[in-house]
């Protein structure tokens, strides 16, 4: 049974390493590589079939036809390999590969044996690695004060962009859209939470510190991004808080897309 791992791509064109994707594809038959085009203007659709040409059978591409945001690239990769019997696993890293394959396979590992439901990374604790963004390092411990507050979990980093989670909660994490584009691993951590209850959450999900992760500029969240997370925040509190609204599903239009798999073969959803 293989892992996995969805890379969400909004205009990568020239930021890609395409060697290490393409090379790790190659070396790692355990592995699939998922990659989501989402809406890029760019080329980013032509590198990736590119790569896909060198790997056919361990690279597909979900291809979004408009951006919608991490989110929706993350929930279309996500619900694409659940339906691939191979897969027993799940996680997702971003493109820039701050978040290097080593630590990520670490975090395979310890899903598998310590056989929780998630496994995540966490930049505040770990190897001598790490290299932050200091603007960047305080904007985050600043939001993560009201973070903590919305989960009531003692969770260091909800952010990191690397996780990884077990074929079977998918459905549970992934069913429903997202209100947030960017914020969206909260709300993975509230789904978890009111499928689990607090204490068999807490046992369900290691926080493991990467051993190597560094941030690279031409952030794709942008100036106005983020100062509109305080009200996303705010947004997410009430829409997984209000007993009249968690009832309710949320209201996300499904985008189009295609897939392009791993053999010569298009489908389109819509």
């Amino acid at each position: 049974m293989k892992t996995g791992i969805i890379i969400p791509c909004y205009n990568e064109e020239k930021r890609l390493n395409q060697e290490a994707f393409v090379r790790f594809a190659q070396e790692h038959e355990d592995y699939h590589l998922c990659f989501v085009n989402d809406g890029s203007k760019d080329r980013t659709l032509h590198v990736l079939n590119r790569m896909r040409a060198q790997a056919p059978t361990g690279i597909s591409i979900v291809d979004v036809k408009k951006n919608s945001g991490k989110a929706t690239a993350v929930r279309a990769g996500a619900r694409y390999l659940y339906t691939l019997d191979d897969i027993a696993y799940i996680g997702f890293i971003d493109a820039d590969l701050s978040t290097d394959f080593r630590d990520f396979k670490d975090l395979v590992t310890t899903l598998k044996r310590e056989r929780v439901s998630m496994v995540f990374g966490s930049r505040n604790s770990g190897g001598g690695g790490i290299e932050r963004n200091f603007m960047r390092s305080l904007f985050s411990n600043f939001i993560k004060q009201f973070i903590l507050l919305i989960l009531g979990l003692p969770i260091r980093d909800t952010q990191c962009g690397a996780k990884v989670f077990t074929r079977e909660i998918i459905p549970v994490l992934y069913e429903q859209g997202f209100v947030s584009k960017w914020l969206f691993d909260v709300e993975i951590f509230l789904r978890l939470k009111k499928y689990l209850g607090k204490e068999q959450t807490l046992k369900q999900i290691i926080e493991q510190p990467l051993m190597r992760w560094v941030h690279v500029d031409d952030s794709r969240l942008g100036v106005k991004d983020a100062i509109e997370i305080p009200g996303k925040l705010a947004q997410i509190w009430l829409t997984y808080t209000l007993p009249a609204v968690l009832q309710a599903p949320i209201a996300t239009p499904e985008p189009a897309f295609a897939v392009y798999a791993g053999v010569p073969e298009l489908r389109v959803a819509a």
